[in-house]
């Protein structure tokens, strides 16, 4: 059987999502970064804010501008991890370092591990491929920190941030380059096919 193309990926506006993205990361890092308390409790409130915002802004701004329905329902379900993460980590923000750990670890292995596979779907289309390869392997890491991780809140709360941060420039120069590529490579990018259906 022949490869069946799966249609395009990204749309001609998608550079507004990493955008949004890096917006949404930037200011809990700003919020970790100029606050001195580095408690679970603060932690999980900011961890808990930052989630649920990141995943209505990466569910509901994906859902138009990802053209390709797989990748587009990828998105949709990480989205979906991140508003129950952040509502579960505001409900129970007194749960203490463990569950902040816990609830982190969970979050960032669920759509670190999503967002490399959509990657991993459109490998070899270019920048939006690395983008998500980047970005899914950076959350990952935060998951594998977080599991291995000595139980400090400080060092915990301060690596979220350090995250968010590097997290956060990467997608402003991921949606600059993506906004500022030329039309015609846009185009190709969403109406090539791509090698993950298999005969």
């Amino acid at each position: 059987m022949a490869h069946a193309p799966v249609g395009a990926v990204i749309g001609a506006r998608y550079w507004t999502v990493p955008v949004a993205r890096a917006v949404v990361a930037f200011v809990p890092a700003a919020v970790i970064t100029f606050n001195a308390d580095h408690s679970a409790e603060f932690g999980l409130l900011v961890f808990g804010a930052f989630a649920l915002v990141n995943g209505l802004v990466t569910g509901l701004l994906s859902w138009p501008t990802v053209t390709d329905r797989s990748d587009r329902s990828i998105f949709a379900i990480q989205g979906a991890v991140g508003v129950l993460a952040g509502v579960l980590a505001l409900a129970l923000n007194a749960g203490g370092l463990g569950f902040f750990l816990y609830i982190v670890s969970v979050w960032a292995a669920v759509t670190g591990f999503l967002e490399l596979y959509s990657g991993i779907r459109v490998h070899g289309r270019g920048q939006v491929a690395r983008d998500w390869l980047v970005v899914g392997a950076l959350t990952a890491v935060l998951a594998l920190v977080f599991l291995l991780l000595p139980p400090n809140a400080v060092v915990a709360v301060g690596l979220l941030g350090a995250y968010l941060v590097i997290t956060g420039v990467y997608l402003v120069i991921a949606g600059v380059s993506l906004s500022s590529a030329p039309v015609d490579a846009r185009r190709d990018l969403a109406s090539s096919p791509t090698d993950s259906d298999t005969p």
